[in-house]
């Protein structure tokens, strides 16, 4: 972190809509509202994680230099995500237009009821370590201290996870 700048990586997802037109328009506005698009990771289309849908999702993780703290960062988020069309239930996994998670923040740990950082199922998940692992894979998770390609090795979730659309802005 330098000039009170946070790097954040954010996972992008969603499988309503114009799925393609969706994830661009969650760029746009995490540029406008959060910060600087650093690094993109190609799309990758996916099968529903947690959920039974026959909508298949596209996602993709970014990394984010911004001058908001995690809690700020959340609020922006979330507005995002409502702005796109997302509408959160108490149900749990649905299908949705956005979904925005943030998956690592600086080395930080955040364990409260409304955040939690590093995400609590980014090491379950092939849908964002195989993204991540493409843009950051010697970072190193601050909980369970293990690089990002070591999590995706071990990681045991079946799901495929197919590129749809290879990165244009893979920044170095």
């Amino acid at each position: 972190m330098k000039d009170g700048m946070n790097e954040a990586f954010l996972g992008l997802g969603g499988n309503e809509g114009d799925r393609l037109e969706n994830l661009s328009a969650c760029l746009e506005a995490i540029e406008r509202e959060c910060g600087q698009i650093l690094m993109r990771s190609g799309v990758y289309e996916t099968e529903a994680w947690g959920l039974y849908s026959e909508l298949k999702f596209l996602n993709q993780v970014i990394q984010v230099q911004t001058k908001l703290s995690a809690k700020e960062l959340l609020v922006k988020l979330l507005l995002i995500e409502q702005n796109l069309g997302r509408k959160r239930s108490a149900k749990g996994y649905a299908d949705r237009p956005a979904d925005i998670d943030i998956l690592l923040m600086n080395n930080e740990i955040i364990d409260s009821d409304e955040l939690q950082i590093p995400h609590p199922r980014l090491h379950l998940r092939k849908f964002v370590l195989i993204p991540l692992h493409e843009i950051a894979p010697n970072n190193i998770h601050p909980v369970l201290h293990t690089r990002i390609c070591d999590l995706l090795a071990k990681c045991e979730d079946t799901l495929a996870v197919n590129l749809f659309k290879a990165s244009s802005n893979r920044l170095p």
